[in-house]
């Protein structure tokens, strides 16, 4: 077992948050990313990054399971719609395999990374937006995550120390909601992994999501009661209008509507995190 997965966790964030800021010292200020070969492409990642950009550079793929199981979603002929597009990871792959991808990304810096990610890979096919989705038009405080830059997020609810172990730079942002950003766009797959801020982002994309045949989404108990604050009826709100059955890989399990509460509600109470995928009935499918 490794030595990490024993350590209380504010040790481990405190350890990371170190072992990034030695990296920054040894390579500079002038250093803005490393290039990485890897299953998601030739990638750009941050310096200081510990999550998705370590994880790439010393394993050469970042959630290949994840990637190919949302492939399996996919036609040649779908418009895919990325709620937080980061560096490009799951965009990069997903935009090989479609007629189009539409990227969200908040944060400023993975923005900037995106951009050029796409640019490295050929990626013609996807428009990236930067803009932090939301249930209205205002401008959001916003964390600027250094240890892992993927964990970035609007404001918490409950300034817990896990979002502020590495001393993130707080700033201002624009956000919407997508109905209005993307106001001629349909979509039949919605991907959206944003921290924290999936339930405010649903509550202003009600049109995607009536046009869309599979939402993916990922869970985290810790966010929805620190971030959002929010419940599971109040997230499910967002979501049972518009599908009809969900699948939990990490349980592999496969529920109706009439399941999505107590399934969810289990697994916030025992802090089980995962990937939801809810899809529709064929003849509800647009």
């Amino acid at each position: 077992m490794k030595l990490t997965a024993i350590l209380p966790l504010k040790v481990r964030l405190f350890a990371l948050h170190k072992v990034s800021q030695v990296k920054r010292w040894i390579l500079g200020r002038n250093i803005e990313a490393l290039l990485v070969d890897s299953y998601n492409g030739r990638l750009l990642v941050e310096v200081e990054d510990q999550a998705v950009g370590r994880t790439l550079i010393l394993n050469g793929e970042y959630e290949r399971e994840e990637i190919e199981r949302l492939l399996s979603y996919i036609r040649k002929t779908s418009n895919v719609l990325v709620v937080g597009g980061h560096v490009g990871t799951i965009v990069i792959p997903l935009a090989k395999n479609c007629q189009s991808v539409t990227a969200i990304e908040a944060n400023p810096r993975t923005f900037r990374l995106l951009t050029l990610n796409l640019l490295i890979n050929g990626c013609i096919n996807v428009q990236a937006v930067n803009v932090a989705a939301n249930d209205k038009q205002e401008k959001l405080q916003f964390l600027l995550n250094r240890t892992n830059s993927g964990g970035s997020k609007r404001m918490p609810v409950v300034r817990d120390y896990l979002y502020f172990s590495d001393a993130p730079e707080v700033i201002e942002i624009k956000s919407g909601p997508l109905d209005e950003l993307l106001r001629d766009a349909q979509f039949d797959v919605v991907v959206m992994d944003i921290e924290g801020s999936e339930y405010f982002a649903l509550r202003g994309m009600p049109r995607l999501l009536a046009c869309a045949r599979v939402l993916a989404m990922e869970f985290i108990p810790h966010h929805l009661r620190n971030v959002s604050g929010i419940t599971i009826a109040q997230l499910l709100e967002q979501v049972e209008p518009y599908f009809t059955n969900l699948f939990i890989p990490t349980k592999k399990v496969t529920a109706g509507r009439d399941q999505f509460h107590a399934l969810l509600q289990e697994m916030y109470e025992r802090n089980e995190s995962g990937s939801l995928i809810f899809t529709k009935d064929p003849k509800q499918a647009r």
